[in-house]
């Protein structure tokens, strides 16, 4: 082996992106693989309805001569999640890089929700992460060594509009959820980033595969005063959209703090067209937090590098 080839292969790592069936994760783990990484590119039902989708990453790691392989990994069942991490800790003997971008989003007004769809969306966009987390740390914590990216949304801290509640919701409280993990992990030897994109109007499913209100009459009883607005939604957030920006970007980010030395990485990552003001309140958020742990004497559990 020459020595290009040897360096090459340090300097490669393996990957699991999560909820990578389409959009941002599908886009990640393609981006990934290109860049040079091992990826396993999760997502559920490789054997069913998404089976097509593993056969498009078999094909496109042919053509491009990388490697991005799918694997059955249902972040709602822990078992499934657990045999996913060791299978690729069998096939790599380690795991470098996770991406935490499984979630899904729903659309209507928040009392038309029932309790029992808020939880559900809570598991997905929130508790998926812990089963991940808590099969993953292990290895990394053992290796001293990895990275935890957390595909978030500017919806948490920026102007976000209404009728998006239940998942605004929740990706606050996985955004939340990743800043203690930070400092939990800092000592391991193991990044956080959080990479927040904005809405984009695009080239992800977010709109088109947005759950609905199981209480169908009571979502009907906004429609008098809010019915036009609700329906216009998608359509304001793309006038703010501006032109020559694609959903591409936020994949290219992902695979920029990846390739970034360990202890090096900026802990937050916003990618945001619209200017939603995500960015400005995170870095006063983030700067607060920072002050905070100088007071009680636990700096040394903040990121080198700060928000950008």
């Amino acid at each position: 082996m020459s020595e290009g080839k040897v360096e090459s292969a340090v300097k490669s790592k393996v990957i699991v992106v999560t909820g990578a069936s389409s959009g941002f994760g599908n886009l990640a783990a393609r981006a990934l693989a290109r860049a040079g990484d091992v990826v396993y590119a999760g997502m559920r039902a490789t054997g069913g309805r998404n089976a097509p989708r593993v056969a498009e990453l078999a094909e496109f790691s042919a053509a491009q001569g990388v490697d991005v392989r799918g694997i059955e990994m249902d972040v709602q069942d822990q078992a499934c999640v657990d045999a996913a991490v060791a299978r690729i800790a069998e096939e790599q003997g380690r795991l470098d890089v996770v991406v935490h971008n499984a979630g899904h989003m729903v659309l209507g007004p928040a009392e038309a929700f029932t309790p029992e769809q808020l939880a559900e969306l809570y598991d997905i966009n929130v508790l998926s992460t812990q089963r991940v987390n808590r099969a993953v740390l292990p290895l990394m914590r053992r290796a001293g060594s990895g990275l935890l990216v957390w595909v978030a949304s500017s919806s948490t801290r920026g102007g976000h509009p209404p009728f998006l509640a239940p998942y605004f919701a929740a990706k606050a409280a996985m955004d939340a959820l990743a800043e203690s993990y930070a400092a939990e992990v800092i000592r391991y030897g193991i990044d956080t980033v959080i990479v927040v994109p904005g809405a984009y109007p695009s080239g992800t499913n977010h709109f088109a595969h947005a759950g609905l209100p199981a209480d169908a009459e009571r979502a009907a009883e906004y429609d008098g005063a809010y019915g036009e607005l609700r329906d216009q939604l998608a359509e304001r957030l793309a006038g703010l959209f501006p032109a020559g920006r694609e959903v591409e970007e936020v994949a290219e980010a992902i695979v920029d703090v990846v390739g970034r030395p360990a202890g090096k990485r900026p802990f937050r990552v916003h990618i945001d067209p619209s200017r939603d003001g995500s960015d400005v309140v995170s870095t006063v958020s983030d700067r607060i937090r920072a002050e905070f742990y100088h007071r009680i004497g636990i700096a040394d559990l903040l990121p080198e590098q700060a928000s950008r």
